[in-house]
């Protein structure tokens, strides 16, 4: 009987970015001995074009030179995503002719074909030894169980791009490449062309996106190197810049032989019909990554469509996220499902439907979990949630599906569903401090109302935008933003709206140091929202005229304007402002000799923050009880505070705030006499402004280091 020893396809020449994978693998195909326990079927299962094929013939092709099949290795091509995948009776007959049963001697039927296909090579394993059989592009398990042989000695390495768990095989899930595989599978493939290609090397950015734009998925990559081994002289950023440019990258990746549109559709045409539903679904939900709750909703199901759902994680269509209860598509293969979802009318009416779906059951749900997180006195909209860490608990969980829905305000299908979804929005991305979300949301959010002419939406989307933009630094932006609210809800004769913008303005003026304006801007507010009866409104009014004063030294009337707030704030029940209006007395105690009252402000505030999960405000509440007892002279004390409030800050990520407690911390190092660290202290402060491009606190800072160095007998306090 002959040897089979040439019977696998050969390897392809540019293999690499998969040496743990190898390595998984060939200990599973390694001899009874080697330390490895017998595995009698290997399996390769992943996305279309992710290179199953390749490491599988790679491994076997291993495997033979290290004498591991001195019976030979057998390959047969399943076809199993073909329109007509070939029978288990015709892949017997192919395996028995590989073994060198003559054509006559092959039976009719697939018992008869199997019982022989077992019988030889059981007589392979005793007369020359292990035999590797190669299944490749299997479909379903019904292909591959008749191939098994019955001696324990052979080994079955089956690809697929379905997970078989009937089979009972060691099973590896092949991924995408790392970005440096990635790299290297490019760099490769130009290599071996023209040893002299330095394309790749010379343009790191380009091959890069390059890379990215490919979903680092070796087909789509192996066919962009082809595109660039055609056209020797076509620089990679050139290639990127079609790539970007085409109407669907799908099309743009085909070098005449090989595309990854095709891969795509023989996956997707053996989905039965409601698992192509959901594939599309899902690639129409908001985000990178979809969670249980969204895909029921895009469903319009009562509950999760799990055998659907297995049925897409079995074709690795889909597959988990970053955690449990999300699951997210390649990027290749979502412009794919879109790509379908756009070539039918009725898939993109079934599309819009299942949008509008979700942005309803978002936007009830995030009314009701604002009501939660803003600790609203009364009874809750709905039951969603049980209390205020439930809401943010959703919220956090559907935070990224949330803020892409929003954005959907964009498209003038759900417009005013995105809109008012986007401005449900704002307690919670202030609150958790997702300022950069913020502005691209309320950015789009203005926009939307304005093209739609509601001009209460627009004033409160420029509002919500001027916030975002100063709690990201962007002054000046902030300024404009609230002016612009404030014009809207003027002509609009909105009264209470207009002072709220007042207010807001107001702040962000504070922040630009146009004092001045900024207390004519809290006046004219106050008196707005007083004339309509707004309680609240006015009370932060107050709190922020009663800042501004504060930062001009004025500190009786800081004090006055604060108490007024502070009361007003507890007359409405509402604890948390009253917490903030506390905390911003105590400093303007501070700066009038009340020390004890400004501790026991700092402290009776903190406790409210860390009840209601404040971070920021109680890293503020510490750090100010620090500078406080530093007045006292409780060194101690005060720089554990500041250190405190300075790693909650570095934690935030809030580099203005650490910049300003940085500070504060080299004020009470310099009052305890340790130059050299609150030299250092400063110095990092300087830093954190330069970056931030605040030349109000760089110039600060340059006056502490001054005060630093001017220090010349123990004892000297400087300057706050």
């Amino acid at each position: 009987m002959p040897h089979v020893e040439d019977a696998l396809p050969p390897t392809v020449t540019e293999f690499t970015g998969r040496d743990d994978e190898l390595g998984s693998l060939l200990a599973a195909l390694a001899p009874v001995g080697t330390g490895h326990p017998a595995v009698p079927v290997c399996a390769v299962a992943g996305l279309g074009g992710v290179g199953k094929t390749a490491l599988a013939l790679r491994a076997a092709h291993a495997a033979r030179e290290r004498g591991w099949f001195p019976g030979g290795a057998l390959f047969v091509d399943c076809h199993g995503y073909d329109e007509t995948p070939a029978g288990p009776v015709q892949l017997l007959e192919a395996l028995l002719r590989a073994l060198g049963v003559a054509a006559a001697h092959v039976p009719g039927t697939l018992d008869e074909r199997a019982g022989l296909y077992r019988s030889v090579l059981a007589e392979r394993a005793r007369t020359t030894g292990r035999v590797l059989i190669v299944v490749d592009n299997a479909s379903q398990p019904g292909q591959v169980r008749p191939l098994l042989p019955g001696h324990t000695a052979h080994r079955v390495l089956v690809t697929s791009r379905d997970t078989m768990p009937q089979l009972g095989a060691h099973l590896i899930h092949l991924d995408i490449l790392r970005p440096e595989a990635a790299r290297d599978v490019l760099h490769s493939a130009l290599r071996t062309a023209v040893p002299a290609d330095r394309r790749v090397l010379d343009d790191p950015e380009a091959t890069g996106r390059l890379c990215e734009l490919c979903g680092q998925l070796p087909l789509a990559l192996q066919i962009a190197a082809a595109l660039l081994i055609s056209d020797t002289g076509k620089p990679v950023a050139e290639l990127v810049s079609e790539l970007t440019d085409s109407a669907t990258v799908l099309d743009h990746l085909h070098d005449g032989e090989r595309g990854v549109r095709a891969a795509f559709d023989l996956s997707y045409r053996r989905l039965g019909p409601e698992p192509a539903r959901l594939f599309r679904l899902l690639a129409l939900a908001p985000g990178s990554e979809t969670t249980d709750e969204a895909i029921t909703v895009l469903c319009g199901a009562g509950a999760l469509p799990r055998r659907e759902l297995n049925v897409l994680i079995r074709a690795h269509l889909v597959v988990p996220g970053s955690v449990r209860g999300r699951w997210t598509l390649h990027d290749l293969v979502r412009a794919y499902a879109l790509d379908q979802v756009s070539r039918q009318e009725g898939l993109r009416q079934e599309g819009t439907q299942a949008r509008a779906r979700l942005l309803a059951q978002y936007q009830r749900r995030a009314e009701a979990a604002d009501w939660y997180l803003q600790a609203r006195v009364g009874r809750a909209p709905t039951a969603d949630f049980s209390g205020r860490k439930d809401a943010l608990s959703w919220l956090e969980r559907e935070r990224t599906g949330l803020i892409h829905a929003a954005l959907w305000a964009a498209d003038p299908a759900h417009a005013r569903a995105g809109l008012g979804l986007a401005l449900r929005l704002h307690g919670y991305l202030s609150w958790q401090r997702y300022f950069d979300d913020a502005v691209s949301v309320f950015r789009c959010a203005a926009e939307t109302a304005g093209a739609l002419g509601d001009g209460l939406s627009a004033g409160k989307a420029w509002n919500c935008l001027g916030l975002a933009l100063r709690n990201n630094r962007r002054i000046e932006e902030a300024v404009v933003a609230h002016t612009r609210a404030c014009e809207i809800h003027g002509k609009r004769g909105d009264r209470f709206e207009e002072g709220v913008s007042w207010d807001m303005l107001g702040l962000s003026l504070t922040e630009a140091r146009a004092f001045d304006d900024a207390i004519a801007a809290h006046e004219r507010a106050r008196e707005l929202v007083h004339a309509c009866g707004e309680r609240q409104a006015e009370a932060s009014a107050w709190n922020n005229l009663g800042r501004t004063l504060f930062k001009l030294g004025r500190f009786d009337e800081s004090v006055g304007a604060l108490t007024r707030a502070r009361e007003m704030f507890r007359s409405v029940g509402d604890r948390f402002r009253e917490a903030t209006a506390t905390n911003n007395l105590g400093r303007a105690f501070r700066e009038t000799g009340r020390l004890e009252e400004a501790l026991a402000a700092h402290t009776a505030a903190r406790a409210v923050f860390e009840e209601l999960g404040a971070r920021e405000r109680v890293a503020t509440a510490w750090n100010d009880f620090g500078a406080a007892v530093s007045v006292l002279g409780r060194f101690d004390e005060a720089l554990d505070a500041h250190l405190l409030a300075v790693r909650e800050y570095q934690d935030l990520g809030d580099r203005h705030l650490q910049a300003v407690t940085g500070n504060d911390l080299g004020v009470t190092l310099r009052r305890a006499g340790r130059r050299d660290e609150a030299r250092d202290a400063h110095l990092q402060a300087l830093r954190l402004f330069r970056e931030l491009a605040d030349h109000h606190g760089e110039s600060e800072t340059l006056e502490h280091l001054a005060a630093v160095e001017r220090i010349d007998q123990p004892g000297d306090t400087g300057n706050r």
